[in-house]
């Protein structure tokens, strides 16, 4: 069985990557990093690359939105080009899937809402393969809010959608919508391709559920790796198709660099990564 690849989504330094791109990926292969997960990439795309060919990293994945026309984040929203365009600027990086990070939580709560979204990641696969490329999925909380004949949203999404569309599971989103993320990640066999590797305090509420409130990403009370309350250890061994192991921070507890390290320490140790 070959073990996944430690990778770390350059949303957690988003920051730190914009003000100096070389300089933050040195200090993630100083770590150890060999692979990251891309962010913002499609307007500067020749640029990226040439970073990662200096520091040699590469993107094997990355996030961009391929289903809506803004792309929500805790801190605001950002208008989306054409899913060509970000194809066309994922292979100018050399990257192998992009998944969309994020899909409105209204679109989540009726049947022909999760079945539209399928509908639309299916035909951004077709596009997708004609640039070499697959596309995939990465869930937050809203998807876990509705059920339909006993099965929630998300698992209505995955049965609907093709078997070349990967799925990441972000495993603190996960276990914030109710879920056993270590079952979860054992069902979704083939399918999945990706964990986001996060750990924390879980909030007491959904944030997209009925009795959620409005929160940003400094809200969220976010830990190291294997020091909160995700059964990180047990998910990562719950499904051995897993390719990358993705260390993320939607809020950094301290000095970013230091936590991703902690991050990867805890992957490496654990003997979860190769």
């Amino acid at each position: 069985m070959a073990l996944p690849l430690a990778s770390v989504q350059l949303y957690s330094l988003a920051s730190e990557f914009s003000t100096d791109m070389h300089g933050s990926l040195e200090r993630l292969a100083a770590i150890g990093f060999t692979t990251v997960e891309a962010y913002d990439f499609v307007g500067r795309p020749a640029e990226i690359r040439a970073a990662f060919d200096a520091t040699g990293i590469v993107a094997s994945t990355g996030h961009a939105p391929l289903l809506s026309d803004e792309l929500w984040t805790p801190d605001g929203s950002i208008p989306t080009p054409k899913p060509e365009i970000v194809f066309e600027a994922a292979a100018t990086i050399g990257m192998t899937t992009v998944f969309d990070p994020f899909v409105a939580p209204e679109r989540w709560v009726t049947e022909d809402g999760v079945a539209d979204i399928a509908e639309r990641l299916n035909h951004a696969a077709e596009v997708a393969a004609t640039f070499g490329l697959s596309v995939g999925y990465h869930n937050h909380a809203q998807e876990f809010v509705a059920s339909f004949g006993g099965q929630t949203a998300y698992e209505r999404f995955v049965e609907l959608t093709d078997e070349r569309v990967q799925i990441e599971l972000d495993l603190f989103w996960a276990q914030t919508g109710g879920q056993d993320v270590t079952a979860l990640a054992a069902k979704l066999g083939s399918r999945l391709n990706a964990v986001h590797v996060k750990d924390g305090i879980i909030p007491a509420v959904n944030p997209w559920g009925p009795e959620g409130a409005k929160f940003s990403s400094d809200s969220l009370d976010q830990r190291h790796p294997g020091t909160g309350d995700v059964p990180l250890a047990d998910a990562l061994r719950a499904n051995e198709n897993i390719k990358f192991a993705v260390i993320e921070y939607d809020h950094a507890p301290g000095d970013v660099f230091e936590d991703i390290a902690a991050g990867f320490t805890f992957l490496r140790e654990g003997g979860f990564v190769a």
